[in-house]
């Protein structure tokens, strides 16, 4: 009988340090991009990007620009709890992050080219060092050097922006973006991915800093719980739009 108890005893205590594992961290009350999202597979389904580093996206004279800021972590998704809230998603082994599985399945539903935001300095693919850079990143107001730039912006009448939701703020990646290009009398319509603080004020950011954009409040804000099987929400949203691209 005592054996048992303390067999008893030791499960429950086990139970509870688990249970604070899961809640503990950055990630459960903040949000970055890698506190944003989830490992998950879901079925194969589009094409790669149209625009790799250092390029303007392949113009298809479509007037629609789906550009967003995502990658995946480097984890091992091999496992059943390999991360816990890292931007991941595993597509017929591939992974994507959150973000760009997002836009790649809304360019799949109205086409339009994609563009992918991204940075001269790399940034960390393990969660906790990204997770901290974030949030030095945000401290320090930074606005990281982009390594990929659009040189035929003037053709597009929309933008879609996509974004994850970093400590309640755009990444200061997207602060880059916005401040390097004038959306003057463009229509932008963001997509945001979180883990839990929605879209915060970023849709009111982006209208800040740009002024004499049209910045629409039919964003598409998505938890990192759905992103595995938003692909039908997704597509019925920017079908929605009315784009046609």
């Amino acid at each position: 009988m005592k054996r048992f108890s303390t067999l008893f005893l030791y499960l429950t205590l086990a139970l509870s340090l688990a249970a604070c594992g899961e809640k503990s961290g950055p990630a459960a009350s903040s949000e970055p991009a890698a506190g944003s999202d989830q490992t998950v597979s879901v079925p194969n389904q589009p094409p790669a990007d149209s625009q790799r580093a250092g390029s303007t996206p392949d113009s298809s004279g479509s007037k629609v620009l789906i550009a967003y800021f995502s990658f995946p972590e480097d984890v091992d998704t091999s496992g059943v709890d390999a991360v816990a809230g890292a931007s991941v998603v595993v597509r017929d082994g591939e992974k994507l992050g959150n973000t760009q599985y997002v836009a790649q399945t809304i360019q799949e539903t109205i086409g339009g080219d994609l563009f992918r935001i991204e940075t001269v300095q790399q940034y960390p693919l393990d969660h906790d060092p990204l997770v901290d850079q974030a949030s030095d990143e945000k401290a320090a107001g930074a606005r990281p050097e982009l390594s990929t730039h659009i040189d035929n912006l003037e053709q597009y009448d929309t933008v879609l922006l996509g974004y994850p939701n970093w400590w309640a703020d755009l990444p200061m990646p997207l602060y880059s973006f916005l401040e390097e290009y004038d959306l003057s009398g463009k229509t932008v319509i963001p997509f945001v991915t979180h883990g839990g603080s929605r879209a915060s004020r970023t849709i009111e950011t982006i209208s800040r800093l740009q002024p004499d954009a049209l910045v629409q409040d039919s964003a598409l804000v998505l938890s990192r719980d759905d992103v595995a099987s938003s692909a039908q929400d997704v597509a019925d949203w920017a079908a929605g739009l009315n784009l046609g691209a």
